[in-house]
């Protein structure tokens, strides 16, 4: 069951992204200057008393978007105002009413929704003349509040739990996971989220950079809830131009760190490049189940096969020799719901554990099949034994008798051994070797 809806609406620059920030108590939308910062609606489930409703960012109303992107802004804001229950209209109390105030302010009485005017910015002592003139907007008389400063903020929580009493709905059930889907900019991200989730939840265009912020959107699927995590599409350091772009990179390369597993996006028409590397580089740097989403398939698929990518991704990603890959196309809707559940499929695995005797018979197998090599010096390497110590991903520790002797070559034949016979083969296993201590024996008297 989908929550009950407050949208944060205004002109650019008022701090609608610095409120949601503030009553969701984490830093969720990029905070900037700069006007026309937030394009998508940025959510974030909210506890009101009892209950809860969804806190919805919008873009700022009445600017001329840098990319050309101002009709689509506009038709995301309208969603989210049409949306709500109840709606925030955020006012800069220093600035007094403004004529675009004055055009958001005409834009919801033809709603006909309630309303709670904020005015936010109330950082200064001498703004009386400024806050009576924001009475002429016709949503009575505002709420003094700082965003910045967490001033009148547990005014306005109290003022929205009275308001929304009989709305707030029951905690959203728990995620099952958190997919995030990342990729070079432009590779359609945010148009596969739009197709699996039936609505036109993100902005989706031609121009490169669409999507600025990592946008969370909640699926049910076959009744399981999970989250997709929509991120700006990464480039080259050298190329980042501004903080806003610098802020928008930060975020979709945190994304991969919150995410249980990384679907990563590459266009079937255009060659893997510097990006793709270094994105699998932080993918494995990080132990998260991977799926190889080739999207755009549409216009690939008469020249190459699923095989060619195989061997393909063989050469250019070598570190992910398990990653499953899915052929998609997100305009068509090919293959969305597949791709949903083999990254379910790979949860799955990562989530599974494995009995001490069952992995200690496989590691005898392994020894059995090729053991570490001898060097001259050193004991004859053992793997005394082995334990799963965690999940998420799979990690086990091998207690034995001399490290030096496990070098990288035979921990990856161990890992990539391991694999074979677990029921983890397609996402990364974390090996641990441990020397185990002698325990002194203690002196008995004769």
């Amino acid at each position: 069951m989908s929550l009950p809806t407050v949208a944060i609406v205004g002109r650019p620059n008022v701090g609608k992204s610095s409120l949601l920030n503030c009553l969701s108590g984490r830093r969720i939308a990029i905070v900037d200057p700069t006007p026309g910062v937030t394009r998508d609606r940025v959510s974030v489930p909210l506890e009101l008393g009892d209950g809860f409703v969804e806190l919805v960012d919008t873009g700022g109303m009445g600017i001329e978007d840098v990319d050309h992107l101002t009709e689509h802004v506009e038709e995301q804001i309208a969603y989210g105002m049409k949306a709500a229950e109840l709606i925030l209209f955020v006012v800069d109390a220093r600035e007094g009413v403004t004529p675009l105030d004055r055009h958001v302010a005409r834009m919801l009485r033809k709603l006909a929704k309630p309303v709670i005017l904020l005015a936010n910015k109330v950082d200064q002592a001498k703004i009386t003349g400024e806050i009576g003139e924001l009475n002429s907007l016709g949503f009575g008389q505002p709420l003094l509040i700082s965003a910045t400063h967490n001033q009148g903020i547990a005014d306005l929580l109290d003022v929205l739990e009275s308001r929304l009493a009989g709305v707030a709905a029951e905690a959203p059930a728990e995620a099952v996971m958190k997919l995030a889907i990342v990729g070079k900019r432009n590779a359609g991200k945010s148009t596969f989220v739009n197709a699996l989730s039936g609505t036109e939840r993100l902005i989706v265009s031609e121009t490169p950079g669409t999507t600025r912020d990592s946008v969370d959107v909640t699926c049910v699927l076959d009744g399981r809830t999970f989250i997709l995590i929509d991120t700006a599409g990464v480039r080259k350091r050298r190329k980042i131009k501004g903080d806003i772009e610098f802020y928008s990179n930060r975020r979709a390369l945190r994304s991969i760190r919150r995410a249980d597993v990384v679907a990563l996006m590459v266009d079937a028409a255009v060659p893997i490049s510097s990006v793709d590397k270094q994105l699998v580089g932080m993918i494995v740097e990080q132990h998260k189940p991977v799926l190889l989403v080739v999207n755009k398939w549409d216009l690939a698929r008469e020249r190459v096969g699923g095989e060619d990518y195989a061997e393909y991704f063989g050469k250019v990603f070598p570190e992910l020799p398990y990653a499953p890959i899915s052929l998609t196309s997100a305009t068509e809707g090919t293959n969305i719901r597949q791709t949903i559940r083999l990254a379910e499929q790979l949860f799955d695995q990562a989530s599974t554990r494995v009995g001490t005797g069952e992995l200690n018979t496989h590691i005898a197998a392994i020894l059995e099949l090729r053991g570490p090599s001898h060097k001259s010096g050193t004991r004859r390497p053992k793997i005394l034994y082995a334990a799963q110590i965690g999940t998420c991903p799979p990690t086990i520790v091998c207690f034995v008798n001399d490290v030096r002797s496990f070098d990288r070559t035979y921990q990856r034949f161990l890992v990539n051994q391991l694999r074979l016979r677990l029921p983890y083969s397609e996402v990364p296993i974390r090996l641990l070797l441990r020397k185990r201590r002698q325990v002194p024996k203690k002196d008995t008297d004769a």
